[in-house]
């Protein structure tokens, strides 16, 4: 009996150990997951077919810019020990409220149609249920509603085991083409290791270059944070190694669709451009090919609804917490996700937006891309005033020159990708 007891111990030690390893890593590929989203496989598929492997290094300039901006709402939060939101609130004065949160209105309501729109095209790519149209719109609204019935009722446990599956069946799925697809790899070390624009390719580069890894999204990282109670220095740094695997998966991802792009031809940018794709593949790769990408598309898509549905009414019930002014420690008590404000926001993400079905999902995806390049400039701005001031974050946490200047750049070149969109 004494021998079954201290195998016990023993095994449930074993399991303590092991847990915080594996752990580690999930808060950033789940927030890469949640950025990974039917616009980076549109745009970097697209960038492919036009351009070929020249833009291959974009995608990892790219997931780099976004491996800055959440290193920074880490270091923001492992400083301080509140999220971003709450900084912004506390320290940048009244008038971020009403820069950010209709902002934030319109751009759920935005990322709501992108997500809807993109599972409904996996969807009836996969199980078509009659013509394309009508398919696309009966499979965004299923799952849409199957999003909403998972955060309900599973809550983050749940919706940890949901998204790390939709991840593992994504990046096997569209790397595994990639490489049975055969391409130069030749060409693909000089595509992502040597940097060049060709002639013609400059809106493809500010796609792939803004598109990969999320926008607004990005704030979900410190609810992750949250939930698995990271904190203070040793914090920042496991942060910064599992963003960094989590965007090194990103960059791949982004990769892996350019590469699969430069070998097929494509002429349709909307409901049917999955089956476009995946026409192509069969050509090349038989129906194993085809099926493949389409699992891959579903997953990539899927996994950023599900991520959307469960971060953005926490947000918002972030919001509406920090205006009731609650107390620290009354504050740190609170559970966001079982609050009315957040089923409530949940339920309207998952609803109100179904409307964009009826619109074209090029259309959906272009709008969506705007409203995403508006809030690149506004967070590295912040991240600039507020992880650079000594009382405000302790000396340790305060940005150095090099993350000063990525922000910099990030800054001006977001600003310039959202006057053009703006201007286009």
């Amino acid at each position: 009996m004494v021998a079954m007891e201290r195998r016990e111990e023993r095994k449930v030690l074993m399991q303590k150990k092991r847990l915080p390893w594996f752990a580690a890593f999930l808060p950033g590929i789940l927030v890469a997951a949640t950025g990974v989203g039917a616009g980076d496989l549109f745009t970097a598929t697209l960038a492919g077919s036009e351009v070929g492997l020249a833009l291959l290094w974009a995608a990892a300039a790219g997931a780099f810019l976004k491996w800055t901006l959440n290193e920074g709402i880490a270091r923001w939060q492992m400083a301080t020990d509140t999220t971003l939101l709450a900084g912004w609130m506390h320290r940048l004065g009244g008038w971020i409220q009403w820069v950010f949160m209709p902002y934030f209105f319109l751009w759920t309501f935005m990322v709501g149609g992108a997500m809807v729109n993109g599972c409904g095209v996996a969807g009836a790519a996969l199980f078509p249920l009659g013509d394309m149209e009508t398919s696309k719109i009966i499979w965004g609204i299923a799952h849409s509603l199957a999003g909403l019935g998972l955060v309900w009722f599973g809550g983050y446990k749940l919706f940890e085991k949901m998204m790390a599956a939709s991840v593992a069946i994504m990046f096997t799925c569209v790397l595994l083409t990639a490489v049975l697809i055969g391409p130069d790899w030749g060409a693909v070390l000089r595509g992502a290791l040597v940097p060049t624009i060709p002639p013609g390719s400059t809106t493809w580069l500010l796609g792939v270059l803004g598109g990969v890894g999320g926008t607004v999204t990005l704030l979900a990282y410190g609810y992750f944070l949250r939930e698995i109670g990271r904190k203070g220095e040793d914090g920042l740094k496991v942060s910064r190694m599992d963003l960094g695997v989590a965007y090194a998966l990103t960059a791949l991802f982004g990769m892996a669709m350019i590469i699969i792009g430069s070998r097929i031809t494509i002429e349709g940018r909307g409901t049917g451009l999955f089956l476009e794709i995946a026409g192509q593949l069969e050509l090349v790769l038989g129906p194993a090919g085809k099926w493949m990408f389409l699992v891959g598309a579903w997953g990539a898509v899927f996994s950023s609804l599900l991520g959307v549905w469960y971060v953005t009414p926490y947000i918002f019930a972030d919001f509406l917490a920090l205006r009731r002014g609650l107390a620290p420690g009354e504050y740190g008590k609170l559970e966001l996700p079982k609050t009315r404000p957040y089923r409530a926001y949940l339920i309207g993400i998952a609803i109100v937006p179904l409307v964009l079905l009826w619109f074209s999902v090029r259309q959906i995806q272009l709008a969506y891309a705007v409203m995403g390049a508006m809030f690149m400039p506004l967070l590295a701005l912040t991240l600039l005033i507020m992880n650079n001031r000594e009382s405000w974050v302790r000396a340790w946490f305060r940005n150095g020159r090099f993350i000063n200047a990525v922000l910099v750049i990030t800054l001006l070149f977001f600003t310039y990708i959202g006057i053009r969109q703006l201007g286009g």
